[in-house]
């Protein structure tokens, strides 16, 4: 079901799609209660928020699957899911595939990097071959059990070859049964609009900030073709350098109060969490054992 929701939101002609990352549940439920429609969970995020590395492989398929799981279990909205490279073997794609959906997650999008990859706005990249890439594809094609369930194909080709090497790859997934496409690291809108004349499936355009792709609008985006545009770690970074900031005065001084107008309030907190919907449950739990 939350498959077949992501694709209706995707295929809105009138309006491009924000996909927005959420670190863990209760980011989900943030986003969700001020109106985001898609969320996503990113690779690089399991590994800073949940584990506190770098995104160079040190996750594995377990950590990711707990995440979403906690993050699906919080919000029903269509979450999609980076996978990486499928950790490992054709094998372990469909079994992240058949773990992914029985958790009621949308989505996932699975990459053309070597096994040992990094960040996709980082140098050094390593590609395997379109054969390789396409085996995964149909692995993941293959093990999904709802049709609706997306199958992304990323593919860092434009880094490591080029934008012709970039198209043909492209071309090449979508032909053993990728739903969607997401050509990372990309530099201009020209080459959004150069995929998406040949492609004939939507487009995912990652604009994160401090990386190599400029910031472009919705409308520009919009304009040359794309479907998607993916925010994965604002609201992480957002969040991160306020806890920095606070961390950093409250060190120094002799109170928080002078903080407070930049805090979430206690109330608002139980707000989200409809924390007082579940403490009436209690009560009543509570009151008829009394009884």
């Amino acid at each position: 079901m939350r498959g077949r929701l992501f694709r209706q939101l995707v295929e809105n002609d009138k309006e491009l799609l924000s996909i927005f990352g959420t670190v863990n549940a209760y980011s989900s439920v943030l986003a969700k209660k001020n109106g985001v429609k898609s969320i996503y969970l990113s690779g690089s995020g399991v590994a800073a928020a949940s584990f506190g590395l770098p995104d160079l492989g040190f996750t594995k398929l377990e950590d990711v699957v707990e995440d979403a799981r906690r993050i699906t279990s919080a919000c029903d909205l269509p979450l999609l899911v980076d996978v990486d490279t499928g950790f490992g073997s054709l094998n372990s794609i469909q079994k992240t595939v058949k773990l992914l959906e029985n958790e009621n997650v949308a989505a996932i999008h699975i990459e053309d990097q070597v096994d040992l990859k990094r960040c996709g706005h980082r140098p050094n990249k390593k590609l395997v071959s379109i054969t390789e890439m396409q085996d995964r594809i149909k692995a993941a094609v293959d093990a999904r059990t709802d049709d609706d369930f997306v199958i992304m194909a990323r593919s860092d080709a434009l880094a490591v070859e080029n934008d012709e090497m970039l198209l043909e790859r492209i071309n090449s997934y979508v032909e053993v049964g990728a739903d969607m496409i997401f050509p990372e690291a990309l530099v201009s809108l020209d080459g959004y609009k150069k995929i998406a004349q040949e492609s004939s499936v939507p487009i995912l355009a990652n604009i994160t900030e401090f990386g190599k792709t400029p910031l472009f609008s919705k409308k520009e985006l919009h304009d040359v073709g794309v479907s998607m545009l993916l925010y994965p770690l604002t609201a992480f970074r957002a969040m991160s350098k306020a806890a920095e900031k606070i961390y950093k005065e409250l060190s120094s001084t002799e109170s928080q109060e002078h903080m407070l107008g930049e805090m979430q309030t206690r109330d608002e907190l139980y707000d989200y969490l409809s924390y007082h919907k579940y403490e009436k449950e209690m009560d009543d739990i509570l009151n008829k054992k009394d009884e």
